[in-house]
């Protein structure tokens, strides 16, 4: 039982990444259709919408991965395992 609930939580992890590294890039384009359609901006608004949009799932990207990084260390904590130093090989970190 405990491996289905560690299948569902990464599961649930990896939805969590691809919405948020998807949907900034989408707000950002809804937003350069509706500059197009309603301000009468012309096409090229697209193409920093885009950009703005991919710096934007960046910033979401990093910040996940720091708070899984976070998380991690919580769980080693917890049980008590230790990360091996830099420089150590696989024989030398127990």
């Amino acid at each position: 039982m405990k491996q289905w609930s560690e299948i569902i939580k990464n599961l649930s992890l990896l939805t969590q990444l691809g919405l948020s590294i998807v949907t900034p890039l989408l707000l950002c384009l809804f937003v350069c259709l509706l500059l197009m359609k309603y301000a009468g901006a012309g096409g090229w608004v697209f193409i920093p919408g885009f950009f703005f949009g991919l710096g934007g799932a960046a910033v979401s990207a990093v910040k996940f991965a720091g708070l899984m990084d976070n998380l991690n260390k919580k769980q080693e904590k917890r049980s008590g395992r230790r990360r091996p130093k830099r420089g150590e090989t696989f024989n030398e970190h127990f």
